[in-house]
């Protein structure tokens, strides 16, 4: 899986990481069981400080997206927590959404097509 950082991005660089894992664990791009590489292999391989990637891990190891240990390294969970409801983070970012698309005019069928279409995405 390869991650893309925007640049200047609001995003903190670890949630962006964060973010495209879970992205990745959604549409099937990444697979339960699936090995990640290494803290130092992927900072590497993006170019960034090692301690942000660990501030990744451990907040998707946190959230119960990996886990990791000595022997297998870091591996997407093989099942996860079935939780019918989004954290508080996540709906404020719905909320956040919601108003930017009121506010650009977007109608309401246009939005929830977005949303069939994005949530459809990760079922294929």
């Amino acid at each position: 899986m390869v991650i893309m950082l925007q640049d200047g991005s609001e995003v903190p660089v670890f949630k962006q990481i964060r973010n495209q894992i879970v992205m990745g664990i959604s549409d099937g791009r990444l697979q339960p069981g699936e090995k990640l590489p290494t803290v130092r292999a992927l900072a590497e391989e993006i170019g960034i400080n090692s301690m942000t990637v660990n501030k990744a891990y451990q907040l998707l190891k946190q959230e119960g997206y990996i886990m990791t240990d000595r022997r297998n390294g870091v591996r997407v969970r093989e099942s996860f927590r079935m939780i019918p409801e989004l954290p508080l983070e996540s709906k404020e970012q719905l909320k956040q959404l919601v108003s930017e698309a009121r506010v650009r005019g977007v109608s309401r069928e246009e939005f929830m097509a977005l949303v069939e279409e994005y949530f459809s995405a990760g079922q294929g």
